[in-house]
């Protein structure tokens, strides 16, 4: 099973941590999409290293990012400056999709 997570606030960081963690402990994939200020959750070093954990996809809308003054220079290379075609990709492949 793939579980969409679609992040568009910065409130719940640990909780997209420990839902992808719980996911991922259940052997199913987890695809994380952030936009609008949920792109702020860039700056948050528990999420970035979310996108190295085999099964898990992370990408965000590069205009969201911009919209808010997030510095997303330096993130990891597995994190995916996208933009909503990735959010509609996501929610296109996931089975169950939960939005923070």
């Amino acid at each position: 099973m793939m579980l969409g997570v679609l992040v568009n606030t910065d409130r719940h960081g640990k909780h997209l941590v420990g839902l992808t963690k719980a996911a991922l402990a259940r052997r199913h994939e987890v695809s994380i999409f952030l936009t609008d200020i949920g792109t702020r959750l860039l700056g948050d070093p528990a999420v970035r290293e979310l996108a190295l954990l085999q099964g898990v996809t992370i990408s965000f809308c590069v205009h969201s990012a911009s919209n808010n003054g997030v510095d997303y220079e330096g993130i990891p290379s597995g994190i995916i400056a996208g933009s909503q075609v990735n959010n509609a990709i996501m929610n296109h492949h996931a089975d169950k999709v939960i939005v923070l």
